[in-house]
């Protein structure tokens, strides 16, 4: 019902605002929001058909891995941290396994292998659904807003792209792109953390015993002391180790997948066929739900409703007497929830507008690379099981992305100033 509400508000508020800009002589404004609806609904044919083939794969690869017990394995392995996020999947459900490789490709960055992995795992968890037809069960809620928050360890597309826009504003070998590395982690695990909480809360989970609080605090001071290391790098090599950990990591998993199921004499070969017709089908499925999302977001941009909102917020901050610096970065922040490829133009747009090295430059990729396509994921990961009542995994998740935002932020004035 709040994805209703929302679809629909997003309509009503771009049609309001482009008739009133109609009326004041701006002519072309009508015919702006028709064709933000046509593209809307061709790039959403486009984003599903190109899924089509990566689905396919990896669906293949965690059928193999299925049937050669690796799955089951990697469940074991996470199920003491899994098993109090998610207390109604049973220890070895093969949802366990799927969410381990999705949390897994997150973090590395890898969202080309984090998307099919999590419609697996959505998949997963829809057998064990008991909630009525088209709503979404707990552990979904807790899963999406996880993937919402978007914890990923390297952000390696935002700092190739930094180090694309440094080179053509003449920055010499001092630049380091990978600079953003440690502040991109500690907003990301805030988000992370706030809409791990804000569901808990929701579902009266006890996360805060120790034998949740532990592993979170083990798992956090690693992924500070990695990224640490990484940020002494200079921006080529770090960059260069980001992409082949990455690339290892992944093609190591296929690869033991593979030698697993040679290993028990299974039929590698059939359990990736099989697989992989699955994969044909979930993306089929998504097209009439993102399509949806997409030409609701459109629209709203096209009628410049985005813009009029940046403006409302920058004069309440000026009001406040606070400092407004951070305010060419903020429609990043803004623009993420609703568009990945938006807020990716605006961000690069900031970095050429104001150096790739200033504040607010280094504050938007900050942004960006900590914060995921909130509307996106979850018109993607609901609309792959028909979940049409997303209960309160909205609200939770806009909550960790205004925290996020927040944080962001914050971190940037306290690293970056």
């Amino acid at each position: 019902m709040a994805l209703n509400w929302v679809w629909v508000g997003f309509f009503i508020v771009a049609f309001a605002t482009a008739v009133a800009r109609w009326l004041m002589g701006e002519q072309g404004i009508l015919q702006a929001l028709l064709t933000a609806m046509f593209d809307g609904a061709r790039s959403g044919f486009e984003i599903s058909l190109g899924l089509a083939g990566v689905m396919a794969l990896w669906l293949g690869l965690m059928r193999v891995g299925e049937r050669a017990g690796m799955i089951e394995l990697l469940a074991r392995l996470a199920g003491p941290l899994l098993r109090r996020l998610f207390p109604a999947v049973p220890q070895g459900h093969p949802a366990q396994g799927a969410m381990t490789m999705n949390i897994s490709a997150n973090l590395l960055g890898l969202d080309n292998a984090a998307t099919p992995l999590g419609l697996k795992a959505m998949r997963e968890l829809q057998t064990l659904n008991t909630e009525a037809p088209g709503t979404a069960s707990n552990a979904q809620i807790m899963f999406v807003v996880m993937n919402t928050a978007g914890l990923t360890l390297i952000p390696t597309s935002v700092i190739a792209i930094r180090q694309s826009v440094a080179l053509k504003q003449g920055l010499g070998a001092g630049f380091n792109a990978a600079d953003i590395f440690l502040p991109t982690l500690l907003v990301t695990f805030t988000s992370l953390l706030a809409g791990v909480l804000a569901v808990a809360v929701c579902q009266r989970l006890p996360l805060w015993r120790a034998r949740f609080l532990l592993p979170v605090l083990a798992v956090a001071g690693l992924l500070a002391a990695a990224v640490t290391a990484l940020a002494r790098l200079p921006a080529e090599q770090a960059a260069r180790v980001a992409g082949t950990t990455g690339a290892a990591v992944i093609l190591s998993v296929v690869m033991l997948f593979v030698l697993a199921g040679a290993w028990k004499r299974l039929n590698v070969y059939d359990a990736f066929i099989d697989g992989a017709k699955e994969g044909f089908g979930v993306a089929i499925q998504i097209v009439p739900y993102l399509i949806a999302i997409l030409i609701a977001i459109g629209v709203f941009r096209a009628a410049g409703c985005m813009d009029f909102l940046l403006s409302g917020i920058g004069a309440m901050v000026a009001a406040m007497g606070w400092n407004t610096d951070f305010l060419p970065a903020l429609p990043v922040g803004l623009m993420k929830v609703l568009s990945g490829a938006g807020a990716r133009g605006l961000m690069i747009d900031v970095m050429q507008t104001h150096g790739v090295d200033s504040f607010a430059g280094r504050l938007a990729a900050i942004v960006q690379g900590s914060t995921e396509t909130t509307f996106y994921v979850l018109a993607v990961y609901f609309g792959s099981v028909g979940i049409q009542h997303a209960r309160h995994a909205l609200a939770c998740a806009l909550f960790a992305d205004a925290v996020g935002l927040a944080a962001a932020i914050g971190v940037g004035y306290l690293m970056l100033r």
